[in-house]
């Protein structure tokens, strides 16, 4: 069993996590700052490993007391005196904002120490900007700069994603200025103005037609 210390990186310590909770039978996102920390090449820091997990506590802590972890009061953390992570499981909910995700659309990432079933860059934006438009939470905007500029963006979906919410899409416009220097935008940028384009002329149409 691979011994966890103060050198085990946030990345290596997900694939341990999630590799062990696969073994045995427990289905587990990594959402949040981890996710941020991954797709922004650890410019952003955390130390808090939250998975999404529809399983028990007991189930949980069967799976990572052998790891040296155990849960810290009725708390939904476990710690380890080996590392300063904490690992945290704040609920089975998979969802943004009002969205709800399935596990499918998630992304699988390899690591040397196993693999992490973790919310892709796209989905960890649209994570970053529900904070930023619900709680004006400058930080999560900021964050997901630095995954917009360090990653494949699925800016159709972002789109779709913020349109959905009933929220204004100028705040992705204003993420593709943000990263426009660095990053040719301009076709995307078209493309994702037509798939709004034709979601509006869709609800127009919906609204118009009478109800039956």
């Amino acid at each position: 069993m691979t011994k966890i210390n103060n050198d085990t990186a946030l990345k290596d310590l997900a694939g341990i996590i999630s590799s062990t909770l696969t073994e045995a039978g427990i289905e587990a996102i990594l959402v949040g700052g981890a996710a941020v920390s991954i797709y922004s090449d650890n410019v952003y820091q955390t130390y808090d490993l939250d998975f999404m997990t529809r399983y028990s506590e007991k189930a949980i802590s069967d799976a990572l007391e052998p790891l040296g972890f155990k849960r810290r009061g009725m708390e939904r953390h476990w710690e380890n005196p080996n590392t300063e992570f904490l690992i945290e499981f704040p609920g089975e909910d998979l969802s943004f904002g009002e969205t709800d995700v399935s596990i499918e659309s998630t992304a699988t990432l390899s690591t040397p120490l196993g693999s992490v079933r973790v919310i892709t860059p796209t989905q960890t934006i649209m994570d970053r900007l529900a904070a930023y438009i619900h709680w004006n939470d400058t930080q999560a905007y900021d964050q997901s700069v630095l995954i917009a500029q360090n990653n494949d963006i699925d800016w159709k979906e972002l789109y779709e994603w913020v349109f959905n919410e009933g929220e204004d899409t100028s705040i992705i416009d204003d993420l593709h200025e943000k990263i426009s220097k660095s990053q040719n935008l301009a076709a995307v940028g078209k493309e994702c103005r037509e798939v709004i384009d034709t979601l509006s002329q869709e609800n127009l149409r919906i609204k118009r037609e009478p109800s039956r």
